[in-house]
């Protein structure tokens, strides 16, 4: 009776380490969760930010402003300009 009582003392006693050990695990893993969730939060404000930026940069105006600056183009005469007409019936 007592190697019986013995025995499943370290079964209970082994089933409660796995439980303490799997709870652990799972509550590291949570904290770990959360903080992934967090940064992707961050990284979606960040995306929004970088897009409002992009859409800024992009603009037409200020495309123009830098070829005429830094490039020194400039819009050709409309005397200069050509019109290409596609071809009749053709791709």
């Amino acid at each position: 009776m007592l190697r019986s009582n013995m025995l499943l003392l370290f079964f209970v006693v082994f089933c409660a380490l796995g439980v303490v050990t799997s709870q652990h695990k799972a509550r590291k893993l949570f904290q770990e969760l959360e903080g992934e969730q967090e940064r992707a939060k961050q990284l979606e404000v960040e995306f929004g930010q970088l897009q409002l930026e992009l859409s800024t940069w992009a603009t037409h105006p200020r495309i123009e402003k830098i070829a005429r600056e830094r490039l020194k183009m400039q819009a050709p005469e409309a005397k200069r300009v050509l019109v290409a007409a596609p071809k009749e019936g053709g791709q």
